[in-house]
């Protein structure tokens, strides 16, 4: 450690540190501009000039070595005559717009010019102009003579995102920051430049011109689309949502999100929101209260398992619910004496759910950045899961090795991984057990142990099988098509022979925001009742729809609809005007943003939110719909007033649930189906993951919206 003073207090801070992060560490503010503490150290804004004792100059803090005895001052005059110098230059050519500027009001630009600013300039030279860019849907490149050549956006494409989309042409007064060759800015992770960019150069074209920051509510939320958990603030105008931006939590998202829990807003306001209930008639839809919705479905229900029944009736769960509406969902079927419930949308294997306990990441996702080897098995990492790519991605730029098994097709079209990754075992999806295999008998090799089952320790195998056997500090990450794969439960039982002879870690990413909750709430049979596949083939005659659209959140798309349209009743409940080629009864659900509720993110951290606006319409949460029809099919215990009451009932509390609640042991054989192996998993697009992202405008005219799905 070295001391320093710094203002005339001591601060201790590791060897290597810059006088910026003793600054950080004693609480003291130092102006700047192109320092941020997840980006390298660039040094080009001067804005953080400091007193240094005995240096001829005023030095940049976040470029300068602390040293011990260092006598360091931010308020001197010599530092504040710096720092007001740099100003005056950072002003010369910047427009005088502040009025119709979108980051009015946030930005640090205008902010630091009240303290360090001054009334006027020396320079009366005329202001440079930088042309707009068109860089795709998302962000707005329209007013760059704003930019100050921070270079932020540029490190961040760099470092962060893994793609160096943005960098700065030409030199002097002819610099820009521009895209290469006119290409549009398709990082999975570009909506963070915008909270990057410390002036109005960068601004989100959805939200352009709707509001000032200032008219904002900002309220906290969770994310209900991948299984990050990320932590939102959802800034609302008049009942509306009109922008998402990241909460900081370096224990889940840092201070990142994807771009779909940024832009898919914009589906929350959309026409295709259904917001009241409807019942089908003579091949027609009308509009009923809520009233008669619940009698029909109750009614429905009921004559259906008395004349043909209870193992007739089916529930159809989206694991973006949360996990009180799974829970209730569970009560409801339970209650009515079915054990027809599942999640799995789009599995192909359905023995992989264990005795026990969920299935999880196996570690915090804070240590996804720590990792010193992993394994990947049948993951689009980058796009299923941008922000743990993120965190795999700044552990190799620590030296990290990741290798792949999965379709060479991953590698084409775009759907790099923007990471260095040493070894890609590509493959069909009925090939992938084969390469696991061979990894299985390198290890068996090099321990001296029997194989589980045959394979080949070739190079590529021998080479993962050695960074495996580190131990600590590796992982093998079973991704959404290796979860989908018709041999999912083989997958998994190699994977954790593999885990338990080399002690690295085994665990899924999971698909959704409540994977791991929808199994810790039963969202699945228990006793024998039919899974998703059977219900989606036809099995039953009436099934609840609970916030699934089974043409895109299932494995069998088409089929499944015609298989539904034979049903004699399907009951839909979603926040959009969908299934209705297939449903009797629409129910309009509340999404996330107008309900409270819990999700328990990959790691199993349960984290609870509020609604952060009113329903829309004639909507209503969806726990409060599920238990209104258990009240009205008489099914007891179920008087819930608040969905707190709901969670309580689930035994889960917020924070990370219980290990024993956890497990990613397998006791399945390791024998591979040989049937449809031609047949890829079913994995869902960046931007078709769930219904609100489907339906966001901005996000569905992207690079990433237009281009196949490779598996």
């Amino acid at each position: 450690m070295v001391e320093i003073e710094l203002d005339g207090k001591k601060v201790e801070v590791p060897e290597g540190s810059m006088v910026m992060h003793a600054a950080e560490k004693a609480g003291t503010y130092i102006p700047h501009f192109c320092y941020h503490k997840k980006l390298s150290i660039a040094a080009n804004c001067r804005m953080c000039l400091v007193d240094v004792e005995k240096a001829p100059k005023a030095m940049p803090a976040c470029a300068t070595p602390v040293a011990q005895g260092m006598i360091v001052r931010t308020k001197s005059d010599k530092a504040i005559k710096a720092q007001q110098s740099v100003m005056e230059f950072l002003l010369i050519n910047h427009p005088l717009d502040c009025p119709i500027c979108d980051q009015g009001g946030e930005c640090q630009l205008q902010d630091l010019a009240v303290g360090y600013g001054t009334g006027s300039s020396n320079y009366e030279e005329e202001k440079r102009v930088v042309f707009h860019k068109d860089v795709g849907p998302l962000i707005s490149m329209e007013e760059m003579s704003r930019c100050i050549h921070c270079t932020r956006c540029v490190r961040f494409g760099e470092e962060i995102s893994g793609d160096m989309e943005l960098g700065m042409s030409h030199r002097g007064e002819h610099a820009e920051i521009e895209t290469f060759l006119g290409e549009s800015v398709d990082s999975e992770l570009s909506g963070n430049m915008i909270d990057i960019c410390p002036v109005g150069a960068l601004t989100s074209k959805p939200f352009r011109y709707n509001a000032r920051t200032w008219e904002l509510s900002r309220r906290k939320s969770i994310s209900p689309h991948d299984s990050t958990g990320a932590n939102l603030i959802v800034q609302v105008k008049n009942h509306r949502v009109m922008r998402v931006v990241p909460l900081e939590n370096d224990a889940v998202n840092e201070c990142w999100i994807a771009d779909r829990d940024r832009f898919s807003y914009e589906a929350l306001n959309s026409g295709e929101r259904l917001t009241e209930p409807m019942l089908k008639q003579d091949g027609e839809w009308i509009t009923v209260d809520w009233t008669t919705a619940l009698e029909y479905v109750a009614n429905g229900l009921r004559q259906i398992s008395s004349n043909h029944g209870a193992n007739q009736l089916g529930l159809l769960a989206s694991p973006h619910s949360t996990l009180e509406e799974l829970y209730l969902a569970g009560t409801l079927m339970r209650g009515l004496g079915s054990d027809n419930i599942d999640h799995r949308l789009r599995h192909a294997d359905f023995s992989t759910t264990p005795a026990s306990g969920a299935r999880y990441l196996g570690m915090p996702i804070a240590a996804l950045s720590q990792l010193k080897h992993a394994l990947v098995v049948g993951s689009r990492l980058r796009k299923d899961h941008p922000l743990f790519a993120q965190r795999i991605r700044q552990a190799t730029r620590s030296g990290a090795q990741v290798d792949v098994i999965s379709s060479p097709r991953e590698f084409r079209g775009g759907h790099d991984w923007a990471m260095p990754v040493r070894h890609h075992m590509s493959g069909s999806a009925d090939q992938w057990g084969e390469a696991l295999s061979n990894i299985a008998a390198a290890v068996a090799l090099a321990k001296g142990v029997d194989a589980p089952v045959r394979g080949q320790a070739d190079e590529v195998a021998t080479a993962v099988a050695a960074s495996l056997m580190t131990g600590a500090g590796a992982a093998i990450l079973l991704g959404n098509a290796a979860a989908h794969h018709v041999n999912a439960s083989a997958l998994l039982a190699l994977a954790h022979w593999i885990a338990g002879q080399t002690g690295c870690a085994v665990g899924y990413l999971t698909e959704a925001a409540n994977t791991v909750g929808a199994q810790l709430v039963k969202a699945q049979p228990q006793t024998g009742g039919q899974t998703a596949a059977d219900m989606l083939a036809g099995q039953c005659k009436a099934v609840v729809l609970l916030g699934c659209e089974p043409m895109h959140d299932s494995a069998h798309g088409q089929a499944a609809v015609a298989a539904l349209q034979q049903a004699d009743m399907v009951v839909s409940m979603n926040a959009f005007k969908t299934n209705m080629d297939v449903a009797d009864v629409l129910l309009p659900i509340a999404p996330f943003t107008e309900t409270s509720g819990t999700f328990v993110n990959a790691e199993g951290l349960a984290q609870s939110f509020h609604a952060v606006v009113k329903p829309l319409g004639e909507t209503r949460p969806a726990w409060k719909v599920l238990r209104v029809l258990c009240n009205l099919l008489e099914i007891p215990g179920v008087t819930f007033e608040t969905s707190q009451e709901v969670l309580a009932a689930t035994g889960v509390q917020a924070g990370l649930v219980a290990p024993e609640w956890l497990s990613n042991a397998s006791a399945s054989p390791m024998a591979f189906n040989a049937l449809a192996l031609d047949a890829p998993p079913s994995v869902a697009g960046i931007y078709q993951l769930d219904g609100i992202v489907r339906r966001a405008p901005a996000l569905q005219h992207t690079a990433d919206a237009t281009q196949e799905v490779f598996l």
